[in-house]
């Protein structure tokens, strides 16, 4: 499927993504338990101004203001029957703002993870999970999203009710999970597991990987761990910008931009093709990332050692995937992430 995603990986042998959305809106004004998708309607030209902030320092990806824009997560708001209308305004506004670049962006439907537990944990059904995603990518897709983007998903039934729904949309996407329960996600999956995931589904994502997390040094374990499975899948890197800290009522991350910077090009030499951040990911450090990628050689795909020496220490002896994953005890003291 030709497509603006798919175009630009054709050309470049890297893309940057955008970086945190919530982070971005609360310094904007909304409130801690607000619906940030409300914000579509309501208050528009933040939303565009969260959008060109990506732009304008250097994203290629940006990913719309709708994860949580599925019934069951805007019923917690009485919006439920405002889906589509949500869904569609969040991609209408990023619209505009890619076709203004003046260069090739790609506009993402950002979908989250329901809030739901599927069967047989929970009692989502399979058929019902379809139902709620496919709505979703309608709207997106009738504002406009080039692309759909899932994220932050912990469990594989959910990941392939996700995965069918966006082929009843008939559109391109891509799909990232959160490994942040000691190198597996909340559900148990490891990197190992997630590429054979990928691998097994009818309609394959243009691109899959890792978002949010506990830290960049346990993202990029994880991002190795999907190189070492031999993919050709390009591979997303979309890690934290640092650790959160709770001050003065608000929760900061304590990432510098010249953290993020070293994590983007390690990113990239650990095998991702798209790299981008998530949590506490501010329009500087998009800007030091991209003036990264673009000034600093390629390397060779960096040891353990190396991403603990220059990001932190792992927050976990292991991936989760064996022998092959462990971070000696010297590694998990590395030096202390920037702050």
């Amino acid at each position: 499927m030709t497509n603006a995603l798919s175009k630009l990986l054709e050309t470049r042998d890297w893309l940057m993504a955008d970086g945190a959305t919530g982070t971005n809106l609360f310094n904007m004004g909304l409130s801690s338990g607000d619906a940030p998708e409300l914000w579509n309607a309501d208050e528009p030209q933040n939303i565009k101004k969260l959008y060109s902030l990506a732009v304008d320092n250097g994203s290629d990806i940006f990913l719309t203001n709708s994860f949580g824009g599925n019934a069951s997560r805007l019923k917690l708001h009485d919006a439920q029957n405002r889906v589509r209308e949500l869904n569609r305004l969040a991609a209408e506004i990023g619209r505009d703002v890619a076709d203004a670049a003046g260069r090739p962006v790609v506009v993402a439907g950002s979908v989250g993870p329901t809030g739901d537990i599927m069967e047989p944990v929970g009692t989502l059904s399979h058929a019902a999970a379809v139902e709620m995603f496919h709505e979703q990518a309608e709207g997106l897709k009738e504002g406009g999203a080039d692309v759909l983007w899932l994220e932050t998903i912990s469990a594989p039934e959910e990941y392939k009710a996700a995965a069918e729904a966006f082929a009843l949309a008939d559109m391109p996407w891509v799909g990232t999970m959160s490994f942040d329960t000691a190198g597996r996600t909340m559900m148990g999956v490891t990197s190992a597991d997630m590429v054979q995931l990928v691998n097994s589904l009818p309609n394959t994502p243009l691109g899959f990987g890792a978002n949010c997390g506990t830290g960049a040094p346990d993202l990029l374990r994880t991002v190795l761990g999907f190189s070492a499975q031999g993919t050709e899948i390009p591979i997303v890197a979309k890690g934290n910008a640092g650790i959160p800290k709770y001050h003065d009522g608000h929760i900061h991350y304590d990432g510098t931009p010249e953290l993020m910077a070293d994590y983007a090009v390690m990113a990239r030499d650990c095998g991702a093709t798209i790299i981008g951040g998530c949590c506490g990911t501010m329009p500087n450090h998009l800007k030091a990332m991209r003036e990264a990628l673009e000034t600093r050689p390629r390397g060779e795909r960096p040891s353990l050692e190396a991403i603990a020496e220059a990001l932190g220490g792992f927050s976990s002896a292991t991936d989760g995937t064996g022998d092959d994953g462990a971070a000696p005890a010297r590694e998990r003291r590395g030096r202390r992430r920037r702050g």
